[in-house]
Parts: C-alpha cells; structure tokens; sequence
C-alpha cells in the first residue's frame, strides 16, 4: 500500500522545462516532478504526491477531505486567503 499526500502549487521552477513544481506540502514547500500529469499544473492546482512525483490534479473538496483525514488546516486557511 502506498500513500498520497495533497500539495498546493505555488509554482514552476524555472529552467525545469515543466517538469518542477514547488508545492506547500503541509506548509512546507517542496519541489515535486510534475512530468507525469498530461499538462504542466496552475498555480493553486491540488496535487496527489507520492515520493517526489506528483500523480494527479485532485479538486478543492478532494483535498479538504483527505486534509481532514491528517487534521491538516492548510485547505480551509488557503481557502481563506483566497476569500479575502
């Protein structure tokens, strides 16, 4: 068995050619290899993290209820970084 962690994009590292993101894993933020995804992720898209390697986008409330399983806050105050 194997476990996935959502991240949140912040960005693209520059001269990765795509294939870098850094992603706030849990309020850290990490380089994460995005080759695999069918297109390069946004800034704010939720990612499924495995050992380094992103392995799909996964929507707001998807990320919310698998936060919810770690107690993580890190959806619900990006939420209301957004709304403000």
């Amino acid at each position: 068995m194997c476990l996935g962690v959502p991240g949140r994009v912040i960005g693209m590292v520059d001269g990765s050619g795509g294939q870098l993101a850094v992603v706030d894993l849990a309020g850290s933020r990490r380089r994460v290899n995005v080759g695999i995804l069918d297109s390069p992720p946004d800034p704010g898209d939720w990612l499924v993290i495995h050992v380094g390697f992103a392995l799909e986008r996964m929507d707001d409330a998807t990320a919310r209820d698998a936060l919810a399983c770690f107690d993580l806050p890190q959806l619900q105050e990006t939420s209301e970084e957004r709304s403000q």
